[in-house]
Order: C-alpha cells, then sequence, then structure tokens
C-alpha cells in the first residue's frame, strides 16, 4: 500500500487497458464457539472476494474479522435495529449482523458493478431466506445525498435513520475523513432509547509512518460534535508481511465507538 492510494478517489479507480482481473476467492469467518450454544446456530460465514480492485475490495481485511467477533459479543447495539455499513467490500460486518437479528441491514460500497454483485452474492450464499429479506446491497459514494439509503430504510421499517453504522478499514482513506462523518451525521439516528446509536469504527494502521493521519478522523469526529471512546485493541497476522513498517502496528486492530456528544 503506496503513500499517494489515499490522494483522492480518481487515483484509487482502474487505469485503461490492463490485464483481465484474477479470479475471486474466498475466504472463510470461523465464529467463535463461545457464540455458538445449539446445533442451529450458525458457525461461519464465507465471504466471496473479488478477484481484483483498485478499492482494496478484494481482501478480508483484520479489522472485518475482530468487527464480526465485536458484533457477535455485543447484539444489543443492533438486534431489531437498522444497521448500516459503508465500504463494505465482502460484507462480513454486515452478514453478522443480519444472522443476528438486526431488524434492517443495508451493506453499501462504491457503486460498480462487480462489487455490490459480490455483495449480493455473499447475501444469497450466507443468509436465510427472512435474513435477505431483510438485509440490501445499495450503491453508496460517501458524503453524497442519502436518498436511497432514507428511501430503504423508511420503506422497510418505521424510522428513516440507522441505529449503528459500520465502518470497517476506511480511516487510510485520509482525504475521505470529512465525507465519511458527514454520512455518519446525516443519516443516524436520533438519540433516543438505550443503546445510543453509535458509529464503529475498526481499522489498523497499514502505514505506521501515517498513523498520525488515520487518527485525524477522530480529531475531525470530536470537532463535529461526536464523543468518541476506544473499545477493541488486538492483535492479527500481519496482513502485508512485505509492507515497511513495525508489525506490531501494523498487525493490531483498534476499535472505536462514536457517538453524538
Amino acid at each position: 500500500m503506496s503513500d499517494s492510494d489515499d490522494e483522492n478517489l480518481a487515483s484509487m479507480f482502474p487505469e485503461p487497458p490492463r490485464p483481465p482481473s484474477p479470479e475471486p476467492t474466498i475466504a472463510t469467518y470461523n465464529r467463535n464457539n463461545t457464540f455458538i450454544t445449539s446445533p442451529e446456530d450458525w458457525k461461519e460465514i464465507k465471504i466471496r472476494l473479488v478477484g481484483d480492485h483498485p478499492l482494496w475490495g478484494q481482501y478480508l481485511w483484520n479489522a472485518a474479522r475482530s468487527f464480526a467477533t465485536y458484533l457477535d459479543e455485543h447484539r444489543d447495539l443492533y438486534k431489531n435495529r437498522n444497521v448500516l455499513e459503508l465500504g463494505a467490500a465482502g460484507a462480513l460486518p454486515s452478514l453478522v449482523s443480519a444472522k443476528n437479528n438486526a431488524r434492517l441491514v443495508v451493506s453499501t460500497d462504491y457503486p460498480d458493478a462487480p462489487l455490490i454483485n459480490n455483495i449480493k452474492h455473499n447475501i444469497t450464499i450466507n443468509l436465510t431466506p427472512e435474513e435477505q429479506n431483510r438485509t440490501f446491497a445499495q450503491g453508496y459514494i460517501w458524503g453524497r445525498p442519502v436518498d436511497e439509503l432514507f428511501e430503504i430504510s423508511s420503506s422497510r421499517t418505521d424510522q428513516r435513520g440507522y441505529d449503528l453504522i459500520i465502518l470497517s478499514d476506511l480511516v487510510f482513506n485520509h482525504s475521505q475523513h470529512d465525507a465519511l462523518l458527514s454520512t455518519c451525521e446525516e443519516v443516524i439516528s436520533p438519540s433516543s432509547g438505550s443503546p445510543t446509536p453509535s458509529v464503529l469504527v475498526f481499522y489498523s494502521h497499514h502505514r505506521p509512518h501515517l498513523a498520525h493521519r488515520d487518527m485525524e478522523f477522530f480529531s475531525k469526529a470530536e470537532s463535529r460534535g461526536w464523543k468518541v471512546e476506544r473499545i477493541v485493541e488486538e492483535r492479527y497476522p500481519v496482513m502485508f508481511p512485505e509492507d515497511p513498517g513495525d508489525e506490531v502496528v501494523r498487525s493490531t486492530v483498534h476499535g472505536w465507538r462514536l457517538t453524538r456528544a
């Protein structure tokens, strides 16, 4: 991952003619046995990943695995509530939310057919028909109007907003911090009841020398009226062994919870 990857979205788009993309791959998330209490409980989720994509959709990031386990452990955050994932890629956190009885799950990524069709595929192969009926794949560009997101929630539930917003390994897109926060501010449900509607942000510092840039997301959030709280810090095998920088830093997943102050 190079320093220029996050300069702007245009720099991450496909360039003209290049060799055909590799075939999709399959990554398996195995559920922690602690959460399996009966033979009927789900045990794994198989994530098909696009073979290659300039928006990094070909990886099942460590943050997504950590996210999945956290969501399994904290179902009160989304059970019978509306969930939105931004930049979903393979959509593992979305699928965990759907399988654990979220009322509505909208899994979004950049409106590029291979990405959205791949999310739809993962919904189909992992969810029961009843779970599929309340789970949607939707193209969406961060910071743009949210009318379509509201249309889905309003037509399927009794509210417009979302009670849990999932951001999994997105903060390395430094130029998009404000756009991400703007979307979250637009769509999060008003604070009522318990638990408080929140944004969960999980990530690793893939480029340790730019960790301070990653963290600017949270200082920006505070300046915009969010309360930020660290909730997770755990190690995983490093994703890009050949990359420079401290492997401990690059293999650590951090999780934060944002609520409106």
